[in-house]
């Protein structure tokens, strides 16, 4: 679901000037959310705009929405001010949070020339999975703020629903993507995301549309799965591919997904990334987030 701000409150919010935040721990802080909450909801029609952000994100058939940020970015550019509306908006989702001790609440995803092209900072395709598929408690939802769009026209954003994906494939298939026989990456330096999960099931739901389906695509390539159950796999990624939505974010678009109802991923930028100046090249922000239980997220 796209959702557009109106002009009265962007209005109001690029008049808004917002402190800067503090973390506790990995999580922002409690103080940080209620000083941003106050000043947000005294803008007019806030409120409703996050009530239809919720609504998307947590009705029967939604789990995903982009918020249409595009004309306050034109005017505060991307820095701190623009990044603090943006955090205050998630902060009425869930609470932001960052995994990576080493890295910023909202991480760079940039496009690097040399990276693994499947990567997401790479040129390649950038096939479905779910942030942090090995975790016990991988991030309710994961949401990317574009800052740069591919300047060559590529880079399509991608989402497929597992839960519809899973419901096409037969019901021995079913049964072995629920078997605890898949694996993928590496698991350390991470906070607030359990421990290290290996080997999972694809489908830990105790019923059909309940639970992460714990899937990317990488682990097709990059994991040595038993025949039958990589079999399993692939025949999941050909439907998500078969259900696939997939959009162009546009500068300031923000988009969440909650990862209990949809995977991403994204179309290969195009070619010719080689000549675009660094400073050009596609750019998007990371932001992980947290929810409280029993939110509709199905946290």
């Amino acid at each position: 679901m796209f959702i557009d701000i109106s002009s009265d409150l962007e209005a109001a919010l690029i008049d808004l000037s917002l402190p800067a935040w503090h973390l506790d721990g990995s999580f922002l802080a409690p103080t940080t959310i209620e000083r941003y909450r106050t000043a947000m909801r005294a803008t007019p029609r806030f409120t409703e705009t996050v009530t239809t952000l919720r609504d998307a994100l947590t009705r029967e058939g939604g789990g995903y929405a982009v918020l249409r940020l595009g004309n306050l970015a034109k005017v505060l550019g991307a820095g701190d001010r623009f990044r603090r509306l943006v955090t205050a908006f998630a902060a009425e989702v869930a609470v932001p949070f960052s995994p990576f001790p080493r890295w910023p609440l909202w991480k760079d995803v940039g496009v690097k020339i040399n990276k693994d092209p499947g990567k997401s900072s790479g040129i390649g395709y950038n096939a479905f999975h779910m942030d942090l598929v090995n975790a016990t408690l991988p991030p309710d939802y994961t949401s990317l703020l574009c800052i740069r769009r591919d300047p060559l026209g590529g880079g399509l954003s991608i989402l497929s629903d597992p839960h519809a994906a899973v419901a096409r494939l037969p019901e021995d298939r079913r049964a072995l993507l629920a078997e605890s026989s898949y694996y993928y990456g590496n698991f350390f330096d991470l906070f607030s995301v359990g421990e290290e999960y290996k080997p999972f099931p694809i489908l830990n739901g105790s019923d059909p549309g309940e639970g992460f389906v714990r899937f990317t695509a990488k682990m097709l390539e990059r994991s040595k799965l038993g025949q039958a159950h990589a079999a399993a796999a692939q025949q999941l990624a050909d439907e998500l591919v078969r259900g696939q939505i997939s959009f162009m974010l546009q500068p300031g678009d923000y988009l969440i997904v909650g990862q209990r109802r949809f995977l991403h991923g994204r179309e290969a930028l195009h070619s010719g990334q080689e000549a675009v100046p660094a400073a050009d090249r596609r750019l998007l922000l990371q932001l992980f987030l947290r929810a409280p239980a029993g939110d509709g997220s199905g946290a």
